[in-house]
């Protein structure tokens, strides 16, 4: 549907350069969305999908375990829309104190992203609102050290911002003025908690995800918090117990259409339109959530059973071998010193047993070295990593 206008346009000051910046109308938007035409059918199948995910994940034996791995998955994914280059391999490298020669900037981002992440999911459990205070807490996390640093964390913009174009002259979208920017995120907040205006939680994420990032309101790190807030959301609004669905594979994906989709709510006012692609994003991710979820369910299954009948090696080792395994579930990728703690193992039979199983195919040594060796759960890292590809 097009409305012919989602805001206003207001002068603004930017590198010296006078521009139209776009001040968006408050949520909801008006007249209100159009949910013929099949678009409720959509709402409800990717409802239903989110329904399967949240209660597929009992099927693992920790969800916890696969929240670790999924999370920071994730954090590369939504990192490199914004052009880092790093994999989870680096990120968890990381996370090692071992581990050295990853790309730092990189990877700093990946890992700020999970720290606003857990900060955001941190408060909410502990009753804190969804409001400006915690995503203005969150983007200090977001942008705490690395690339960004210098800009504000955790404040509001001051000064102009613009996306796209190399000056804001030829920009393809200018934000609010600073000025209204305020203004802006107090109507967005009053929007979020919509309490008694009917907007299913889908719907609320959907249309809050396009104004924040129509408001731009930080002067970096805009993008990510934005998808954030997409999960953060649904988790505030109860449709899943865990932060289990993350659209930035999807986004990745189909970035040209994301972006036109942005531009077409902003200058036609077609909601409608951006709506049936968020939902039919959240119906294939959650679906391929479940069945990421059901394959390594199936995974350590099968390895946990090659482990057990293996003939000529006693019960002792095979025991010892399972709590290896176990230790690799939680962290896929660690040192042999990290395994021998986590498995509650001496570090001599933590040894022999990660040997045994390099030998059996079901670990592999990534580094190469005599010494501070790491070894990989390859074959669960590979359903998580086969995903990214397009």
């Amino acid at each position: 549907m097009r409305r012919n206008s989602n805001g206003y346009y207001a002068s603004s000051v930017a590198g010296g350069e006078t521009v139209r910046a776009f001040v968006p109308d408050p949520l909801p938007p008006l007249p209100v969305l159009d949910l013929s035409g099949g678009r409720q059918q959509l709402l409800e199948k990717a409802t239903l999908a989110l329904g399967r995910l949240d209660s597929v994940c009992l099927l693992l034996p920790d969800p916890q375990l696969f929240l670790y791995s999924y999370i920071r998955r994730e954090a590369v994914l939504s990192s490199q829309i914004e052009g880092t280059q790093s994999s989870l391999n680096d990120l968890l490298l990381f996370e090692m104190e071992e581990a050295s020669g990853v790309p730092f900037d990189d990877v700093q981002e990946v890992s700020n992203y999970i720290a606003a992440l857990e900060h955001g999911m941190a408060r909410l459990r502990e009753g804190f609102p969804l409001c400006n205070r915690l995503l203005r807490e969150m983007h200090e996390k977001l942008m705490s050290k690395g690339r960004g640093s210098e800009k504000q964390p955790g404040e509001f913009r001051r000064s102009q911002n613009w996306i796209g174009g190399t000056r804001p002259g030829n920009a393809r979208f200018v934000p609010p003025p600073p000025q209204e920017v305020d203004a802006c995120m107090a109507a967005l907040e009053r929007f979020l908690h919509g309490q008694g205006d009917g907007i299913p939680t889908l719907l609320r994420a959907a249309l809050a995800h396009v104004q924040f990032e129509t408001i731009h309101p930080f002067l970096d790190g805009n993008g990510r918090l934005g998808r954030l807030l997409i999960v953060l959301l649904l988790y505030h609004g109860q449709l899943l117990s865990q932060p289990l669905l993350y659209l930035s594979l999807y986004l990745k994906q189909h970035r040209a259409v994301y972006y036109e989709l942005l531009d077409r709510v902003r200058v036609e006012g077609d909601w409608e339109a951006w709506v049936d692609f968020f939902l039919e994003g959240v119906d294939r991710t959650a679906s391929a959530a479940v069945l990421t979820v059901q394959r390594l369910t199936g995974l350590f299954a099968e390895d946990v059973n090659r482990i057990q009948m293996q003939g000529g090696v006693s019960a002792a080792a095979i025991r010892s071998m399972l709590r290896v395994l176990a230790a690799l579930r939680e962290r896929p990728l660690c040192s042999l010193k990290e395994l021998a703690n986590r498995s509650g193992l001496s570090f001599p039979t933590a040894a022999k047993a990660v040997q045994t199983l390099v030998e059996g195919g079901l670990v592999h040594e990534l580094t190469g070295q005599r010494r501070n060796r790491v070894f990989a759960y390859t074959a669960y890292l590979d359903i998580l990593n086969e995903e990214e590809e397009p």
